[in-house]
């Protein structure tokens, strides 16, 4: 008697499916019949491309018109000879086929009135943390900066003992400068580390700061004459070495190494491209006595003014960037070889704040809360502009600014939307005023473990802004 009421009722089920398919079927045939022309009024072109469409239309209707009856004519009860797990399992599919067919209609119908369709796979991306980089990308960073400060304090024990008596520039500890060495990155796939090397003259020499022209002196671009000293009295006191002014040319030939002037300069200047390329021989001649040489493999990038190399050794990649430059007396400001325009000439060596900057920003850092996201604001509204014709610095420029006028307390996750409202608004501000100034204006009056930086104000936010700022920075 069970088995009778359970065939029973899956010949119900049965009839109710090939039924609904007879009705599908049926609707299609009628909508194919009555379908209604394609109208004149249209264009000839128009009118034939729709006219060719219907009939496509048409056809694939009938094509699913018969497969369904098709379907419907040799379609077979659920045998009685498999087992009962397999024939629950079928029965289950069929029974649910036409709610799934519902189903899915209506989240199709769904999707395109919200007009969204999410991914399936989501992807968990690690929460940004302390100063709004994520964990990964953060430690990423940190090891990266570590790394490279100990390759150069590597580098600078062997750019001692090659550099001892010799006539170039004598080369100081390097200083971790750029994004990476502040806490961020423009660029989270393309990390560039970059150290600036300080260079003082050699013995028998001094260096000069000269502004060129009207322009030059507008663009803080410098020149650095190199000046022949008179030696003559180290040379009583036994440290031989003929003086470049007072020997002959043939005798210095003869019995020293030629001056910076002949290895480095063009005329009376420091070349910058001459200097790039000096540095690019130095790290290909030093980097196999170093013990990083065994484990990791060394590519040198072509030279124009700066060092540029990589170093990988399977796991791991670091691109490695040394600039070089003459400190302005002893403030934290310096003549450098990064160029701020295009083309620019050899002997031309701008004013650099990178390392004053690199302080300011380790200062903001000691002062933020935990959770500030004044470094992911400034991430995501340089990689934000990528393309637009606005660089990187300018950005870093406006949000420097702020820093400087906005206490820390306002850099929280919550004020996220407005501080990139307010970058968004300087930025409007700076290109309707075609002027955007620096954010360190020199003289800076430095001491030795401190420096004060004068700000000028070149935003309009619709607050008070100082016209200067009166904070000291731990250095």
């Amino acid at each position: 008697m069970e088995k009778t009421a359970r065939w029973f009722y899956q010949l119900w089920r049965r009839r109710h499916f090939v039924r609904r398919l007879m009705d599908i079927s049926e609707s299609l045939r009628t909508l194919v019949q009555y379908s209604q022309p394609v109208g004149n009024g249209l264009d000839e072109v128009t009118r034939l491309r729709m006219e060719w469409r219907r009939r496509h239309f048409v056809s694939r209707l009938m094509d699913i018109s018969e497969s369904l009856r098709t379907l419907v004519q040799y379609s077979q009860p659920v045998g009685n000879g498999l087992d009962e797990v397999t024939r629950l399992r079928m029965e289950w599919r069929r029974r649910h086929f036409v709610s799934r067919l519902m189903d899915i209609s209506e989240s199709l119908r769904t999707c395109v009135a919200r007009r969204r369709l999410n991914h399936f796979i989501v992807v968990q991306y690690p929460q940004p943390v302390g100063n709004g980089l994520d964990e990964v990308t953060r430690l990423r960073m940190e090891g990266g900066c570590m790394w490279t400060r100990t390759l150069m304090e590597h580098f600078a024990i062997y750019f001692r003992r090659v550099l001892s008596n010799s006539f170039y520039p004598v080369l100081q500890g390097a200083i971790g400068v750029g994004s990476a060495f502040e806490g961020w990155s423009p660029r989270e796939q393309d990390v560039v580390y970059q150290v600036l090397i300080p260079m003082t003259p050699p013995r028998g020499h001094s260096f000069h700061l000269e502004l060129g022209t009207a322009w030059q002196r507008r663009l803080r671009n410098f020149h650095i004459r190199v000046q022949q000293e008179c030696t003559c009295t180290s040379e009583q006191q036994g440290e031989h070495m003929l003086c470049f002014l007072h020997h002959p040319e043939e005798e210095l030939r003869r019995h020293q190494d030629p001056s910076l002037l002949h290895t480095l300069g063009t005329g009376s200047y420091l070349d910058v491209e001459k200097t790039a390329r000096w540095f690019y021989q130095l790290v290909r001649a030093i980097w196999p006595a170093l013990l990083e040489s065994h484990r990791w493999h060394l590519v040198l990038l072509p030279p124009r003014r700066s060092c540029q190399f990589k170093v990988t050794n399977g796991r791991e990649s670091y691109r490695i960037e040394i600039l070089f430059g003459v400190r302005q007396g002893n403030s934290d400001v310096f003549v450098s070889c990064q160029p701020r325009q295009a083309h620019a000439s050899s002997t031309i060596w701008p004013e650099s704040y990178a390392v004053a900057e690199m302080k300011f920003f380790r200062y903001i850092a000691r002062q933020a809360p935990p959770d500030s996201l004044h470094l992911k604001c400034l991430q995501f509204f340089t990689r934000l502009q990528l393309g637009l014709g606005f660089s990187t610095y300018t950005i870093k420029t406006i949000v420097m600014h702020l820093l400087s006028i906005l206490p820390a307390s306002q850099w929280r996750r919550r004020h996220f939307v407005s501080r990139l409202m307010d970058i968004s608004e300087s930025l409007r501000v700076c290109v309707e005023r075609r002027r955007l100034n620096h954010f360190i204006d020199f003289p800076l009056y430095t001491t030795k473990d401190c420096v004060r930086i004068k700000v000028v104000d070149s935003l309009s936010l619709g607050r008070e802004t100082p016209q200067s700022l009166g904070n000291v920075w731990d250095c």
